[in-house]
């Protein structure tokens, strides 16, 4: 397994232990055999992450939908878990302003 591999599974394994109800939905997505179910999830959250200045939808299904497509498409991965970690860098750096 590639480094980036590597990181990729240990951010979504941060997600997961981090935030236990969005860790069940993405362990019931990231299941093997589920991509049936794992890329229409990740296109409709992706396209309703465009339209987050929607009130229901939000800009928050983009990175979502982008964790579910990374999961199928390895070209994917070393920029989404660089994305998750920087995003979750920006978020400590803001609560400590």
């Amino acid at each position: 397994m590639s480094r980036s591999n590597r990181r990729f599974a240990r951010q979504i394994d941060r997600i997961e232990s981090r935030f236990p109800r969005l860790g069940r939905l993405l362990g019931t997505l990231t299941a093997p055999g589920r991509l049936w179910l794992r890329l229409p999830a990740a296109l409709l959250l992706i396209a309703g992450g465009f339209l987050g200045f929607l009130p229901i939808l939000g800009f928050w299904m983009l990175p979502l939908g982008l964790i579910l497509l990374a999961v199928d498409l390895p070209l994917l991965r070393p920029g989404v878990g660089a994305l998750i970690v920087r995003g979750r860098a920006a978020r400590r750096r803001w609560r400590q302003d």
